[in-house]
């Protein structure tokens, strides 16, 4: 699974309470940590941490390191001489300092650049409003998802460049939270549907960053099995041109 906004926030706030403000030793195990320069930010102090959707962002001053975790990154926090889950030699980064080690194994994209380049990179000067920001502008982000009016409503909440932080998790449970049917066009889902929908993938995310634990699947994943409301089958298909799997009640979300 892609690891989405609750989970990079959660991993932001750990980069805070760990390394936040000391001065770091970076290596690279793995090769293809040192392709991404990994090794730029020895000695440099972590001034800032960043979430933005599904995207991390560390700032060491006049660099940064940019970390999209996809379906097979990850980042681990050790304390020294701790015993790592996977071998060293599979490690991308080791970012330690003080009390901690973390290190990253796998993903999309891990990279270190000057820091103005990044802040100018169209992967992130692309992406819509982060879903679990403060200030996340609901409104803004209706009247986006509503300029495609044929599109189907899930693959729009896929859509980064609209939203941001959403996977295919919330785009199923909050569809179903909001009884909205995922499959309906856009432009058939009305402003306080939508409204309702969004509202819950960011209350569900949240909450999952607050209680530290995995949101509890209400229907994704659940094919085969009865709806938890109605006791109905669940229904699930690919839906957009990415393919990806959407769940929902044909009964509730009617």
């Amino acid at each position: 699974m892609v690891a989405e906004g609750d989970t990079i926030l959660r991993l932001a706030r750990r980069f805070e309470s760990t390394l936040l403000g000391k001065a770091v030793a970076a290596t690279a195990p793995n090769p293809r940590g040192k392709a991404a320069r990994i090794e730029q930010l020895d000695g440099h102090t972590l001034e800032g941490v960043e979430s933005h959707g599904k995207h991390l962002l560390l700032d060491f001053g006049e660099v940064s390191l940019h970390s999209h975790l996809g379906m097979s990154g990850g980042w681990h926090f050790y304390r020294p001489g701790a015993r790592w889950r996977r071998p060293r030699s599979s490690a991308w980064a080791v970012l330690a300092g003080g009390d901690w080690e973390a290190v990253q194994f796998g993903g999309p994209t891990l990279r270190v650049s000057p820091t103005a380049r990044m802040r100018r990179n169209p992967q992130l000067t692309r992406l819509g409003p982060d879903i679990l920001a403060p200030d996340f502008d609901l409104d803004g982000v209706i009247a986006a998802i509503h300029s495609d009016p044929t599109r189907g409503l899930g693959d729009a909440l896929l859509d980064q460049h609209l939203v941001a932080g959403i996977g295919n998790i919330f785009k199923s449970e909050a569809c179903f939270a909001a009884r909205v049917d995922p499959w309906r066009p856009v432009g058939d889902v009305s402003e306080e549907e939508l409204r309702a929908v969004l509202a819950a993938a960011r209350e569900q995310m949240l909450s999952a960053v607050e209680t530290g634990n995995r949101h509890s699947f209400q229907i994704y994943k659940r094919r085969q099995s009865a709806c938890p409301s109605c006791r109905g089958p669940v229904s699930s298909r690919g839906q957009g041109d990415a393919n990806r799997t959407t769940y929902w009640c044909p009964r509730c979300q009617s």
